[in-house]
């Protein structure tokens, strides 16, 4: 099993940024969090409490035009690629200033203009739609890379290995990102998988480097982010990467997550990847003033992000029926 090499350590300025982002994630999430157990959001919601470096690590690495393709837990993989913090809330509150008017939710996050291309809610549906977007950077000869994140359970359903196969053999810029966090939504990966590391153990069936990083590590999930990217970038084809992460908590806001054991659950919140990455930062020199003034930008950030989201309306019934297909026959490729 080939894992990441330790990786060269980026400069103070990356280091906060990369803080910084994990710090926005986290904020943004707790806030969801609450606005939650108001009742402000309503249905469900997937929180990446926890996750916080994987999201991080790769929107520092990516290019502003390169695509993102992510989940239902997608809200974090969201906000790195630069959207509006107001935007992300303001949709999982149902309000007129969401990314969607309002009309998407938790579950449906989408910005064209800041390459972050949809949250899926179809588990794997999102991996054959990224070789795509992949394959017509591809063409065009742009130069952008498609990046998918997935969890662990995906690597159990079909449209995993067919998106594979083709990012293989079309040799497409697409970096498949497994965010394995052990749970496949109640039931543990392991439970119901024939191989050890359920996406990385496949890679080799594709020609694929299997490779498997500790995904609460900012700075080797950066690093390998970076060798991804430029691998795909230099026409040298796809990448397949697992990322080990814990989400903190259940599945779902509905989930309290019983069935995970106390002491791995205590573990794994030992391993909080910002407060490890935080101790990190002071031990290496980092002057503690700037540490905070980030983590006071962030607290403001989403103060008012959720001010503006609160203040703004519902959306307006006049536009339930716009951004929506009447029919499904062929009359919209015309």
């Amino acid at each position: 099993m080939a894992a990441a090499a330790s990786p060269g350590t980026p400069d103070t300025d990356k280091r906060l940024e990369l803080y910084r982002l994990m710090q926005a994630c986290r904020v943004m999430e707790q806030r969801a969090y609450d606005l939650f157990m108001q009742n402000l959001i309503k249905g469900t919601s997937h929180l990446a409490l926890g996750q916080e470096a994987v999201a991080a690590g790769f929107g520092a690495a990516m290019r502003e035009d390169d695509y993102t393709f992510c989940t239902y837990r997608g809200h974090n993989h969201t906000l790195v690629r630069g959207v509006s913090m107001t935007g992300i809330l303001g949709e999982l509150m149902g309000r007129e200033c969401g990314l969607l008017s309002g009309k998407g939710g938790s579950m449906h996050l989408m910005d064209i203009e800041k390459g972050a291309m949809g949250s899926y809610a179809i588990i794997g549906a999102h991996m054959p739609i990224a070789a795509g977007a992949a394959w017509s950077a591809q063409y065009r000869k742009s130069g952008q890379v498609s990046v998918c994140f997935f969890g662990d359970g995906t690597t159990n359903i079909g449209a995993f290995h067919e998106a594979l196969n083709f990012a293989a053999i079309w040799n497409l810029p697409v970096v498949y990102v497994c965010e394995n966090n052990l749970y496949m939504e109640y039931t543990a990966i392991g439970d119901v998988t024939a191989v050890e590391n359920p996406a990385a153990d496949r890679a080799a069936s594709y020609g694929l480097e299997p490779v498997v990083i500790d995904g609460n590590d900012a700075d080797v999930v950066y690093a390998v982010a970076e060798a991804a990217l430029e691998k795909a970038r230099s026409g040298n084809g796809p990448s397949l990467i697992e990322v080990q992460t814990y989400r903190h908590g259940g599945h779902s806001r509905a989930d309290p997550g019983k069935y995970r054991p106390d002491e791995e659950v205590a573990a794994w919140k030992e391993r909080d990847p910002i407060n490890t990455y935080r101790a990190r930062l002071l031990a290496d020199g980092v002057d503690e003033a700037a540490i905070k003034a980030v983590e006071e930008e962030q607290a403001a950030r989403v103060d008012k992000a959720e001010k503006t989201a609160r203040d703004s309306g519902p959306p307006p019934l006049e536009i339930a029926d716009t951004d929506v297909w009447a029919d499904g026959s062929s009359t919209w490729r015309n």
